[in-house]
């Protein structure tokens, strides 16, 4: 069986059931949603926790908040890792905890 992975990001207005998709490969899938709110990244990471992933890659996008959300969210035996910018370029320099939460 493939090992199964998700990463998530969080954007202004995307939508978790448009901005998905799957990169398939011979040993690991890795699952993208893209969410607009921490709330739709913990519904997302559970969804993907429910179709077997068990490791969960957040883009830069979240805080510290955020990645803690997310390991509430799926629990403590889900590996939950995270890009880092203390502030995102992509977001004129604002941490993704005040933009997202």
């Amino acid at each position: 069986m493939k090992f199964q992975c998700a990463f998530i990001y969080v954007a202004p207005n995307c939508d978790p059931e448009k901005q998905r998709g799957i990169i398939e490969g011979d040993d690991i899938d890795m699952n993208v949603i893209g969410c607009s709110t921490y709330e739709q990244a913990e519904a997302a990471a559970k969804e993907m926790v429910a179709k077997g992933c068990s490791a969960i890659e957040l883009c830069a996008g979240f805080g510290n908040e955020g990645v803690a959300r997310i390991q509430r969210a799926v629990g403590p035996d889900i590996a939950v890792g995270a890009v880092r910018f203390d502030f995102h370029p992509a977001f004129d320099f604002k941490k993704g905890d005040e933009l997202f939460g």
